[in-house]
C-alpha cells in the first residue's frame, strides 16, 4: 500500500528535525530524476518530473518508515503549493492576447469540455470525483503540473496518492504519443503553420512535448504551439479555483472535508500580472530577469521535490491494482480535447 500521509487539510505542524528525513529522501529522488533526464532523453523525451516519480515509486519500501512521513507530507503539500504559484512567472498576458479571440474561445471550450469529461468518465467507470478532477484538469491544462496543482484542492480520499501518480504517468505517456502522432495528423488535415501550432499546443498535455512536437515541424509552428500552451497554463488559476469550489460543494453534500480557496492560486495570478507588466517598464528588466530566472528554477525544483515525495508514498502494487477503468478514463478525456480542437480548427477554416 501507499505510505500514508497525514490526512488533514490544516498546515503541517512539526519541527525542522521532524521534516528533515522525508525532505532529504525526496530531494535525493528529485536529484536522481534531474540527473537521469538528459540520458533518458536520448531514447525518449520523458520529463525529469516523471522520472523522479518513477524513481520514487521504485523506492517506496524505504519511505514506509514513520520518520519520513512528516517531511514527505510537507513536500507534497506546502512545497508543491508554492512551486505551482511560481508557475505564474512563465505566463504573459501579451502572448495570450496574440492568439486572437476565435482561437482563445476554441481552447477554452475544449478545456471546459475536457474537464467535464474527466468527471463524466470517472463517474461512468465507477471512479471517485477526485480522480475525475485529476484526469480532467491534467488533460485540459498542462499535464503533470496541473495534476499536482489540482491534487492540492482535491479532498483526501482512499487511494488519492496512487491516483495522482497514475495520472502524472498516464498524461505524460499520452503526451509523448501525441508528440509523435499529431504532426502527421495535422499534415493529413492540410493545416497551415498557424493551425498546426494551435492544434499541437491545444491538445498535447505537457509543455515539453508541445515544444518537441512544434519545433520539430518548424520555428513558426513551435512559436504558435508554445503560445497556445501558455494560454492553457494561464487558465490553471481559474480551473483550480473552479474545481476546488465544485469539490467543496460535493464535500458539503457528502460530509467530506471542505476545501479552502488556495492562496497559491492568488499568488500565481499576481506573478503572472507582474510578468506581464515588466516589459512595459524597461528600467526594471535588468533587475527582473535574474530574479525571474532564480524563481523559475526554484519552481522546477519545488515540483521535482513534491513529485519525488509523491512517488515515495506510492507503491507499484497499488498502481497496478487500479485497473483498466483508470486507463480508459484518461484516454477518453484525451480523445475529447483532440476531437474538439481539431474539429474546431476544421470548422473555422470552412467558415
Amino acid at each position: 500500500m501507499a505510505a500514508p500521509l497525514p490526512q488533514t487539510g490544516r498546515p503541517l505542524a512539526g519541527t525542522f528535525v521532524d521534516y528533515l528525513p522525508g525532505v532529504l529522501l525526496s530531494a535525493i529522488v528529485a536529484v536522481a530524476g534531474y540527473l537521469a533526464a538528459p540520458y533518458v532523453a536520448r531514447v525518449v523525451p520523458i520529463p525529469s518530473m516523471v522520472i523522479a516519480l518513477i524513481v520514487g515509486i521504485a523506492h517506496n519500501p524505504i519511505a514506509a518508515r514513520p520518520t519520513t512521513q512528516p517531511g514527505m507530507a510537507f513536500c507534497v503539500r506546502t512545497v508543491l503549493r508554492w512551486a505551482v504559484a511560481l508557475l505564474g512567472l512563465r505566463v504573459a498576458l501579451a502572448d495570450i492576447a496574440a492568439l486572437g479571440l476565435g482561437t482563445a474561445v476554441l481552447i477554452i471550450v475544449a478545456m471546459a469540455a475536457t474537464i467535464a469529461s474527466g468527471f463524466l468518465f470517472a463517474r461512468w467507470y465507477g471512479r471517485t470525483p477526485g480522480f475525475g478532477a485529476l484526469v480532467g484538469v491534467g488533460t485540459a491544462v498542462c499535464g503533470a503540473s496541473a495534476t499536482l496543482a489540482t491534487s492540492t484542492v482535491v479532498p483526501d480520499y482512499p487511494g488519492k496518492q496512487a491516483d495522482v501518480a497514475f495520472v502524472v504517468v498516464a498524461v505524460n505517456a499520452l503526451a509523448t504519443l501525441g508528440m509523435l502522432a499529431y504532426p502527421p495528423l495535422c499534415l493529413l488535415f492540410g493545416f497551415d503553420a498557424q493551425d498546426t501550432g494551435v492544434m499541437l499546443g491545444g491538445t498535447i498535455h505537457d509543455v515539453a512535448q508541445v515544444v518537441g512536437a512544434g519545433y520539430a515541424v518548424s520555428d513558426t509552428v513551435g512559436n504558435s504551439a508554445v503560445i497556445v500552451k501558455l494560454f492553457r497554463v494561464f487558465l490553471l488559476l481559474p480551473v483550480v479555483l473552479a474545481v476546488g469550489w465544485y469539490l467543496t460543494r460535493q464535500g458539503m453534500r457528502h460530509g467530506e472535508a471542505r476545501v479552502p480557496v488556495p492562496v497559491f492560486a492568488i499568488v500565481f495570478l499576481i506573478l503572472c500580472l507582474i510578468n506581464s507588466a515588466v516589459p512595459f517598464v524597461p528600467p526594471l528588466a535588468p533587475l527582473y530577469a535574474p530574479v525571474k530566472s532564480v524563481l523559475v528554477e526554484a519552481s522546477n525544483w519545488g515540483l521535482l521535490l513534491a513529485i519525488g515525495a509523491l512517488g515515495l508514498g506510492t507503491s507499484v502494487k497499488t498502481i497496478i491494482g487500479l485497473g483498466w477503468r483508470h486507463i480508459t478514463t484518461v484516454v477518453a478525456s484525451t480523445a475529447v480535447i483532440l476531437v474538439i480542437v481539431t474539429g474546431g480548427l476544421l470548422l473555422m477554416r470552412a467558415l
